[in-house]
């Protein structure tokens, strides 16, 4: 059985997350969501949060599962036994900062955890987390770019 890890802060889990997670799981056996705890970053939505949110919105995808981490990715990964890590890419910077990532997580895992890259589609391609964040903060509309439960989290949040 080929496992997977896509990993991630997902604050929040947008729409370029959903549809990279549609496609790993198209590709392996099997694909574990990590949702990490943010370490170094101010999220805005919690750790909980942003676990239920995956949760709710992989639930009827085949082959996903949603799990929280911390710590070294490389041991997540040996501890539920998946050899591969799934990384979406957006625009050709970030290919530099993950390649730099994937050579230390092989070298981590003495070679037995490879990265594949995927590179989001189009309809995708500007959206980031932090993005969305400012915008939603500012009063824009996000609505096209998040799934409805982070959207409606979102107006919650701001207005109260």
């Amino acid at each position: 059985m080929k496992r997977a890890v896509y990993p991630g802060t997902f604050d929040p889990v947008t729409n370029g997350h959903l549809e990279i997670i549609e496609r790993a799981a198209r590709i392996f056996d099997e694909l574990i969501v990590a949702v990490t705890d943010s370490s170094g970053k101010s999220p805005f939505f919690t750790l909980d949060e942003r676990y239920r949110f995956l949760v709710e919105c992989t639930e009827k995808m085949g082959r996903v599962k949603v799990m929280k981490f911390s710590g070294l990715l490389v041991s997540f990964c040996q501890s539920v036994g998946a050899s591969v890590i799934v990384r979406g890419l957006r625009e050709p910077n970030d290919f530099l900062r993950e390649y730099q990532m994937a050579l230390m997580n092989r070298l981590q895992s003495d070679g037995e955890i490879e990265t594949v890259f995927l590179a989001a589609s189009t309809s995708y391609h500007f959206v980031s987390s932090s993005l969305i964040r400012e915008v939603a903060q500012l009063g824009g509309r996000i609505d096209k770019l998040v799934p409805e439960v982070v959207s409606k989290a979102f107006q919650e949040r701001l207005r109260g």
